[in-house]
């Protein structure tokens, strides 16, 4: 299947540019398990790579200039001038892999221009990281040419820098360093203070049981304003509490930190998700590192409820599905992503996968509702060249 996306994509950059394309490389979107809103507080996240993926087609230009096209966006390419790159200059999707060249040249690796051209079947707006699977896939394109040898990590905190910086989404480093570093067949457990990484066994189908992607199809974006005020607020609950981030506060330490934080209700919400969100990824690594894979639905269940009720960064149509599942016999379910719509997960026996499915369907037109994409999601390989 590799090869024949590759091929595909190599022959519409010919049809494109009028010459082959160097090389063809790929990187997925994600799903997190557990841990949301933690990465830019230097928590704890458990993310798994999907086999949805950015693709890109990728030649070298020594004159100065970037070329950008998406299979996926109306119109011809996008020419840009290497050294006029800026932050705020493009409000456009090619500020996603515009902002990696720009980032890469403020590290000092000299990129001397390119013809790109993209094709992902990631869906955008979902809470998949759509956005980190484009960046991250010309990131590793760039970084294999110029032959500037930066390994995953690296490559993740370039990527990271170009969404915060050239971009202005204030999103973590958990999507990019998915993207670049997940493996198939295991989800990652980092630790975003270091980057330091785990990878934990997680294959559902082996035990009988399916993890469901549900695609609400409500639409968000991280550069609005709601995502940056949660972030605001973490880094005033760490200021307040006298510590660098709020992964310094620890567990059994969470009470003194919320009578501390007196009557600052908003703040107090913030802290205490942030603080037991941590938690909840701890207890997920130990429950399936001894094999308890069914034991990890309640722990979902919690997770979605305190990003409900304490981060208050879900919607009525993420709610929809976690309570539809719920009822319906699912052993957990809950919003993934940064939250205000996008995508959930749903926990089932494979025997109840369908039944789960169409409760949840059923729901959203009762509502009437737009019909959810319901997917089955496996761990898969992370960034890679294909051809």
């Amino acid at each position: 299947m590799s090869e024949a996306v590759a091929e595909r994509v190599a022959e519409d950059f010919r049809r494109l540019y009028g010459a082959a394309p160097e090389g063809v490389w790929a990187a997925p979107g994600r799903v997190n398990l557990i841990g949301e809103h933690t990465d830019y507080n230097d928590g704890f996240v458990m993310p798994f790579a999907l086999p949805h993926t950015a693709v890109a087609a990728v030649s070298r230009r020594t004159d100065g200039v970037l070329r950008l096209h998406s299979g996926d966006v109306e119109g011809g390419p996008v020419e840009l001038a290497v050294p006029d790159l800026a932050p705020g200059s493009d409000p456009g999707w090619t500020a996603y892999p515009a902002g990696v060249v720009w980032a890469l040249r403020e590290e000092g690796h000299e990129v001397t221009g390119a013809d790109v051209h993209l094709s992902s079947t990631v869906p955008t707006g979902a809470g998949l990281s759509s956005s980190a699977a484009l960046e991250v896939v010309v990131a590793l394109a760039m970084n294999d040419l110029f032959a500037f040898g930066l390994g995953g990590r690296a490559l993740a905190r370039l990527c990271r820098q170009a969404e915060n910086a050239y971009v202005g989404a204030p999103t973590g480093i958990m999507d990019q360093t998915a993207s670049a570093c997940c493996a198939e067949g295991l989800a990652m457990f980092l630790d975003t203070r270091d980057l330091s990484r785990r990878q934990i066994p997680f294959d559902p189908a082996a035990e009988g049981l399916q993890l469901l992607v549900v695609d609400t199809r409500v639409k968000h974006a991280h550069s609005d304003g709601e995502y940056g005020m949660r972030r605001a607020g973490c880094e005033r609950g760490a200021a307040l509490l006298g510590v660098g981030t709020l992964r310094d506060i620890p567990y059994d330490g969470l009470e003194a930190a919320l009578a501390r934080l007196g009557d600052a209700e908003e703040i107090r919400r913030l802290v205490r998700h942030v603080v037991t969100e941590n938690r909840r990824v701890e207890q997920v690594v130990a429950l399936l590192e001894s094999g308890g894979t069914r034991a990890i639905g309640p722990v979902l269940f919690e997770g979605h409820a305190s990003l409900r009720d304490d981060f208050r960064v879900s919607c009525p149509e993420l709610d929809l599905v976690v309570d539809t599942a719920g009822k319906a016999g699912a052993l957990g379910a809950r919003m993934t992503g940064g939250g205000f719509g996008g995508s959930a997960i749903v926990l089932v026996e494979a025997a109840d996968a369908d039944t789960v499915a169409q409760a949840v369907e059923g729901a959203f037109t009762t509502a009437g509702l737009t019909a959810p994409r319901i997917f089955t999601a496996a761990p898969s390989a992370g960034a890679r060249r294909l051809a």
